[in-house]
């Protein structure tokens, strides 16, 4: 079995995680649970980084010891991970015994091969970030990073690694691995720095205490800089051995899955350090963008943070795991906003996703009560197509995943939901068994499973807890991982004869009037019929185990509609391409429209308004899920949006003010 190893930048303790931190870990673990469901035997490491001044001026600060302060924050990052299932293999901490002594041995290692040497330093030190920093980078005097504050000036003798020596080596190497840095803007930029010249770089620091200590042999009296000692972690994680050269089980390393600000100490003094060392390089170095909140990078010491918890307490952590793999174009920089996560959350969770779950569902319990039937043999194209689809979508976002895009081969996912969706209203189930079509219905509802079982599966990186949930309503055994991301394509054989378990909706929807996208307290939409009566609405936390249990009742009957009885209308903007009178007719016309993903045709009774040459090139509003209808002999499927006076003397059709895309959701 192949091996895959990967790791997350490790994080300073001086302050709660935040989304920036839980981007980075989420990105990752999607990566790493892909691996595993790919069959990869796969090792995935994250930790804490506690040896830096920031750390030991806030344990100061709190009247703690470092390591009593240390211990405290590393419990925090590590149940942040938990509770946003991040699935480590290790949490490592730049304190644990192992670590310390690698660090120690790789500072011997250059030593010895003559790339350590004692100096002086004097220039300007960023506390917030823990780096020497050259004074042509400062902006206005400032850090880049982290602009509201004053780097320090420093000056002390301490040891410098000699990485001038490795410019011509580390270009060759980018050279002959483009694999090395990813993506390419960032290897362009990590090259075109090399090209201006390396300087040497401090090691250690000779007025800290708090620190990795150097090795005796070397100097005793001085501890590792807090750089040069985190970047060893990945090694440590490894199962390195001091003094050998077993470098551990897993290394060289697969990928190092890291933000943009830092590829320069891993693209640049990590592999010269190896080198230095003798240790082989690792495969890839993949620098992510940021996270920005109304456009501002996330930073503790900025005072720009969004808690992942507070909204994972909310919604649960799927939904802010989809939302942040899905809007944030992977390799660049992508805003976070609490509304954004809303939409994204009503109108791809539980519109798209949660509604195919419910809806087929319902049906298999309505229809066969409540069990899969075995296959008939009876289909047509459609059912060829949405088949055909599901083997494809499944190697396009295989392909997508191992080049390290989850945002594409989400999207690649997601049009297997979005077809199955369009399939329902393509082939009628009601209507086949209305008409008494049953060995037509079985092959639907067959179909139906089957895209949502694979769509399960290939989620499961993504929103791992609800496609257990998916798993377990379908009635199948185990785990949707235990199939493999190319078992997907057999699961059709383990559906004749299973048990749909009837449950409340996946995703209940979240009530947007309500919810205040300034804190993120997203509300549920209210259902309960008293609650209405009362005019009162209550908050509801969505469990991250099961946050449908949480609703129950029904839609009030009255002359207003709920949210989500209107939520089952899907609006779509429409281009009319064509359109002519019926014949026999003075009211009617027949329109050819284009949703962007198919084309239709519908009926309306507009004649008296609009000759039909007026019609075509209108973007208008149409109501894509209605049941089609025959008209005339005319098959309509949907029907425009259009208001009129009460006497009808006065019509107006609803189209949109400004080009929007074929097909775009009408919210």
């Amino acid at each position: 079995m192949a091996q895959y190893y990967i790791t997350t930048a490790i994080d300073y303790v001086n302050g709660n995680p935040h989304l920036g931190h839980a981007y980075e870990k989420i990105g990752a673990d999607v990566i790493a649970r892909f691996k595993r469901l790919a069959g990869y035997d796969t090792f995935f490491l994250t930790g804490t980084d506690e040896y830096s001044l920031n750390v030991a001026r806030q344990a100061e600060a709190e009247g703690l010891s470092t390591k009593e302060f240390c211990n405290i924050m590393a419990g925090h990052f590590r149940d942040a991970w938990d509770k946003l299932n991040i699935s480590y293999d290790r949490f490592i901490r730049t304190t644990d015994s192992d670590h310390v002594a690698t660090v120690q041995d790789i500072v011997k290692r250059a030593n010895e091969r003559g790339y350590i040497y004692k100096g002086t330093y004097s220039g300007y030190y960023c506390v917030s970030c823990e780096r020497f920093i050259e004074q042509g980078d400062l902006i206005e005097g400032k850090c880049p990073f982290h602009p509201s504050r004053e780097p320090e000036w420093v000056e002390e003798t301490n040891y410098f690694f000699a990485l001038s020596k490795f410019q011509e080596p580390l270009l060759r190497h980018i050279r002959e691995n483009p694999e090395f840095i990813m993506p390419v803007a960032r290897r362009n930029e990590v090259v075109n720095r090399i090209k201006e010249g390396l300087q040497d770089v401090s090691v250690s620091r000779s007025t800290l205490t708090w620190g990795v200590p150097f090795p005796q042999e070397i100097d005793d009296k001085q501890v590792v800089y807090v750089w040069f000692d985190a970047l060893i972690n990945y090694l440590t994680g490894a199962g390195y051995v001091p003094g050998t050269d077993e470098f551990g089980k897993w290394w060289p390393a697969n990928l190092h899955y890291i933000g943009k600000d830092i590829t320069w100490f891993h693209c640049v003094i990590w592999p010269a350090t190896l080198m230095a060392a003798g240790v082989p390089l690792p495969k890839t170095i993949f620098g992510h963008g940021f996270v920005t909140f109304k456009g501002a990078k996330m930073s503790k010491s900025e005072g720009i943070v969004v808690d992942p918890l507070k909204v994972a307490d909310s919604l649960g952590a799927d939904p802010l795991r989809y939302y942040l793999m899905r809007v944030v174009p992977h390799g660049q920089d992508g805003d976070f906003s609490f509304e954004g996560l809303a939409e994204a959350y009503n109108a791809d969770l539980a519109n798209d996703l949660g509604n195919l779950v419910n809806r087929t569902t319902a049906m298999v319990e309505k229809y066969f009560k409540g069990k899969v039937p075995s296959p008939t043999g009876v289909s047509d194209s459609l059912d060829d197509e949405l088949r055909a689809l599901g083997v494809s979508v499944a190697q396009r976002a295989r392909k997508k995943m191992e080049e390290l895009d989850p945002t594409s081969a989400l999207s690649e996912i997601w049009s297997l939901i979005t077809a199955a969706n369009k399939y329902i209203e393509d082939s009628a189930p009601w209507v086949l068994a209305r008409k008494g079509k049953r060995e037509r219905l079985v092959t639907v509802m067959l179909n139906l499973v089957e895209a949502i079982s694979k769509g399960a599966v290939m989620l499961s990186p993504f929103i791992p807890d609800s496609s257990q949930r998916i798993w377990d309503v379908l009635g199948l055994p185990g785990k949707p991982e235990d199939i493999g991301w190319d078992g997907n394509l057999e699961v059709a054989s383990l559906l004749p004869g299973i048990s749909v378990i009837k449950r409340g909706p996946l995703f209940p929807r979240l009530d947007m009037e309500t919810s205040d996208f300034t804190t993120g307290e997203f509300h549920l939409a209210e259902l309960a019929k008293e609650k209405k009566k009362e005019g009162k609405k209550r908050q509801v936390g969505l469990s991250q185990e099961s946050p449908a249990d949480t609703v129950k009742g029904e839609a009030k009957v009255s002359d207003l509609i709920s949210i989500d009885e209107f939520a089952k209308l899907d609006l779509r903007v429409a281009e009319v391409i064509a359109a002519e009178r019926v014949e026999g007719t003075d009211k009617l016309v027949r329109l050819e429209i284009d949703l962007g993903t198919e084309k239709r045709q519908i009926v309306a009774g507009i004649a008296q308004f609009y000759a039909p040459e007026e019609l075509v090139g209108k973007h208008i509003v149409v109501v894509a899920n209605l049941e089609p209808a025959r008209i005339r002999g005319i098959e309509s499927r949907g029907m425009l949006l259009a208001g009129s006076t009460e006497d009808r003397k006065e019509l107006a059709i609803i189209t949109v003010d400004k080009p929007l895309s074929k097909g775009a959701r009408v919210r």
